[in-house]
């Protein structure tokens, strides 16, 4: 059996444009619009309403011309008004072929906004739409509030689409403008909608006051609704509009419906709207957050190991994305074995038993461990001497302005503890004096520090893990030597480097010592 197909009128650049404290310049409504399009092949988009601005114009001009180049206009679509000749002649004027007519789907609206009987607003949309097809254009409309109006006024509704039939609208578009629908709701009355109507086009645009915009969306498609609207990222008044992503992937899975929307193209169309929105987007927002294809828990891990048994069918590679294994106190030995498998990675039993203690130690410090940083983990492990004599317990570096930096050292060696103050040039220099103090009570002396260097791995930010390597010499001609620390703390990762190179030189390892 043939799956049905569902349109996708997609207006993020309109709807999404009313979310607060955003505008679009027009060269980022241009470059939207086109990727909309051409990239991940919306059926139609809509781009704005009528009469807003100069700047408004310029962005309208801008994506008409190119979509009647790109033989495309029909798919680009502008809401309008019922107000005779006007909307229709901006529309025409800057180059579009598909008005959207905003009308009032409810009597309420109707009578207390515009102050009109519903035959006065009728008579309205129909001289509007007479002018449009007499200037060459193309007629959808809005039932604008039609989730208060089906339910409240169905006598209503019901003589406003028969007059939208005789005047021979394209499609009708069924809005739960204010979110106030359940999915129950938005599958009785879409149904009611297309079992009195069942030859016109219906689309059914949802609205996320109460986070159930894709459910209903889904369900309106189930009740008979041939198209839904949407929104990149979920943009639009108030909590927005139908996340785009969302419903095609629910439409695809759940429905078992087509749409023309490509997948792998979902994620580079949220980023771009991120960018260009200045609005971001959650880590756990479905199919284009950052952590959705991560896996926290060892046994979901172990799992996917043995039997892919934590896998759903959102794939991430359908999306352009792959799934990863997140580190941290919650890893078990299989989410470590997946992550080393992807750096190409072997390490003995007892040693990666040692590099899941030192990640499930810095995941209580509340740092996740990447990929990228396994590499500076391991080295980090690997050269920790094993017999640690010596242990900085605690310390305390401060630093400020108009001021010494200050710090104080609790060390402990053998069994014996001792505390020491100094201050330095800076935090670390300060560090260091205060341990040569401590460490004279144990007939111990620092060596020279030679070199001191500090990264991040590729693509870190700055909560990353910090590598500091520090270079050591016993004696002008011993060879140096080098220890590191890793941590995501700067300051941290180099006392335990320094820490390292206390216990190589109190063990008589360090060379010269």
């Amino acid at each position: 059996m043939k799956r049905p197909q569902v349109e996708i009128m997609d207006t993020t650049l309109r709807d999404g444009e009313q979310t607060p404290n955003l505008a679009y310049t027009a060269s980022e409504k241009f470059q939207l619009a086109r990727l909309l399009l051409r990239e991940v092949k919306v059926d139609r988009i809509e781009i704005a309403s009528s009469k807003v601005s100069t700047g408004e114009e310029e962005a309208v001009r801008r994506i008409t011309s190119w979509a009647r180049r790109s033989k495309l206009a029909d798919r680009v679509e502008i809401l309008g008004y019922a107000d005779g000749r006007t909307s229709v002649d901006w529309i025409v004027e800057n180059g579009g072929r598909v008005l959207n007519l905003l009308t009032k789907g409810s009597r309420k609206h109707c009578e207390h906004q515009l102050k009109l009987t519903p035959e006065e607003h009728f008579k309205r949309i129909g001289e509007t739409v007479r002018y449009a097809r007499k200037r060459g254009l193309r007629a959808n409309c809005y039932l604008e509030d039609w989730s208060n109006g089906v339910r409240m006024s169905f006598d209503y509704v019901f003589a406003h689409v028969q007059n939208l039939l005789e005047l021979g609208v394209d499609r009708i578009y069924l809005p739960d403008t204010l979110g106030v629908l359940s999915p129950e709701d938005a599958s009785r009355y879409v149904s009611l909608m297309v079992r009195t109507w069942p030859e016109p086009h219906f689309e059914f645009h949802a609205h996320n006051d109460y986070g159930v915009a894709t459910a209903n969306s889904v369900a309106g498609v189930a009740a008979g609704a041939r198209g839904v609207h949407t929104s990149v990222n979920g943009l639009g008044e108030r909590a927005g509009n139908a996340r785009l992503p969302e419903v095609v992937a629910a439409l695809h899975d759940l429905l078992g419906c087509r749409t023309s929307v490509v997948e792998a193209k979902l994620v580079a169309i949220s980023e771009m709207v991120a960018t260009f929105s200045g609005k971001t987007v959650a880590d756990n927002t479905p199919i284009v957050g950052r952590d959705v294809f991560t896996q926290t828990s060892g046994i979901h891990a172990d799992g996917d190991l043995k039997a892919n048994l934590y896998a759903n069918s959102l794939i991430p590679r359908r999306f352009g994305r792959r799934r990863r294994y997140a580190l941290g106190k919650l890893s078990g030995k299989a989410s470590l074995k997946v992550n080393l498998r992807a750096l190409g990675i072997k390490l003995m039993a007892e040693k990666r038993d040692l590099v899941l203690q030192r990640i499930i130690e810095l995941g209580d410090k509340k740092h996740s461990v990447t990929t990228e940083d396994l590499p500076l983990i391991i080295a980090d492990v690997l050269k920790t001497p094993e017999d640690q004599t010596i242990r900085i317990g605690s310390y305390d570096i401060r630093s400020a302005s108009q001021q010494l930096p200050e710090a104080t050292v609790n060390l402990r060696y053998r069994g014996e503890g001792v505390e020491e103050r100094a201050t330095g040039d800076g935090g670390y220099d300060a560090f260091m004096r205060a341990l040569a103090k401590a460490v004279r009570r144990f007939e111990l002396k620092l060596p020279q520090l030679v070199d001191y260097r500090v990264r991040i791995p590729p693509g870190g930010k700055t909560g990353a893990l910090v590598e500091t390597v520090i270079t050591w010499r016993v004696g002008p001609r011993s060879a140096p030597f080098s220890t590191l620390g890793v941590d995501s703390d700067q300051l941290a990762a180099a006392v335990i480097a320094t820490e390292k190179m206390l216990n190589l030189v109190a063990s008589g390892h360090a060379p010269g010592s």
